[in-house]
């Protein structure tokens, strides 16, 4: 993605160096990466008679020691080890002058970024900033930006309690702010096999497509309905959500595209991010078994479906994964 010289969101909060640096839908992992999809699937296993005396026990252990779904998606997800951010990063004027990151960050008015993955995503925040701001005013809306916190190891949310870097990047409603620790990026490479920048820009869209749901009326709508279903019809309501983010996401990617700023093999890395992340995925990487009925974020070829299909038609109206068939053809 050809990022360098893009304009950089000053919505962004760089909490890595901060000691405080959440139980709520808008996360990227589903089962076998956070704490309630992982819950459904033991539970699952445990009544479909595949969980075994193992399973019982650890359930005991973690439930005896008080660990509630951040602890307990830890034990399974192991996640990442921060690395210390780099001190350097560089664009280059209209003469070809190489100009620091600095320079370029008070050129454009954001937040002080101090490595390049930080200048990174803000940016691609910025572009989602735009996007967006232009959508809804063609519906007679009014967008409100939200804030991009990156924090390391462990955060104390202003709005959706506590949370881990192994719970991976999530959108909290009640304060509107995208969480992400940044060693997640090369979580996406390394554990998950989705290198590319793309694929981490995908990440980012898909939280801010949560952020579009709580603006519209959706996220309250959501969790009003999921309050009446039973833990089975409540996971495939949270499926639908979740691709609909994935559906937003697609949609920036054609904006994107339209900017003239992706390059070769772009929205593919985010295709094979959407594949890595996929219910399906995580479960057989992590148990060695898929249980449908646990899904939470929806599988690869869901994800997959509705993130190019916002590729495909980039509005709202095609956009409705609660009322249209959950499995598109790819």
């Amino acid at each position: 993605m050809k990022w360098q010289n893009m304009r950089q969101s000053s919505n962004v909060e760089d909490a890595r160096n901060s000691s405080s640096s959440g139980g709520f839908p808008g996360g990227m992992m589903g089962s076998g990466g956070g704490g309630g999809g992982l819950i459904s699937l033991i539970l699952s296993m445990l009544l479909s008679g595949r969980g075994g005396k193992g399973l019982i026990l650890l359930l005991l252990v973690v439930m005896f020691l008080g660990g509630g779904l951040s602890s307990l998606g830890g034990m399974f997800d192991q996640g990442g080890s921060s690395v210390p951010p780099t001190e350097q990063s560089s664009g280059s004027n209209q003469d070809g002058q190489t100009k620091s990151q600095d320079d370029i960050v008070q050129e454009q008015g954001g937040d002080k970024a101090t490595d390049p993955e930080m200048a990174f995503l803000s940016a691609v925040l910025a572009s989602t900033e735009d996007m967006w701001a232009a959508k809804f005013k063609e519906h007679g809306m009014e967008y409100r930006n939200p804030t991009l916190h990156v924090y390391s190891g462990q955060v104390n949310t202003s709005g959706c309690g506590f949370s881990t870097a192994a719970a991976g990047p999530f959108y909290c409603p009640a304060d509107e702010k995208v969480y992400i620790d940044l060693s997640f990026y090369r979580e996406l490479k390394e554990k998950y096999k989705a290198p590319g920048d793309f694929a981490m820009a995908y990440v980012l869209a898909h939280e801010v497509g949560h952020h579009v749901q709580k603006l519209v009326g959706t996220m309250d709508q959501y969790v009003k309905l999921k309050s009446q279903l039973n833990e089975k019809e409540g996971n495939q309501l949270n499926v639908r959500l979740e691709v609909q983010a994935d559906y937003y996401a697609g949609a920036w990617a054609k904006y994107a595209e339209q900017q003239g700023v992706l390059e070769d093999g772009d929205v593919e890395e985010a295709i094979q991010a959407a594949i890595a992340v996929g219910d399906d995925t995580l479960q057989k990487a992590a148990y060695g078994t898929v249980v449908p009925d646990s899904f939470t974020h929806g599988s690869a070829k869901q994800r997959t479906s509705w993130f190019n299909r916002g590729y495909q038609y980039g509005d709202f109206e095609h956009g409705d994964s609660f009322n249209s068939e959950i499995d598109l053809p790819q």
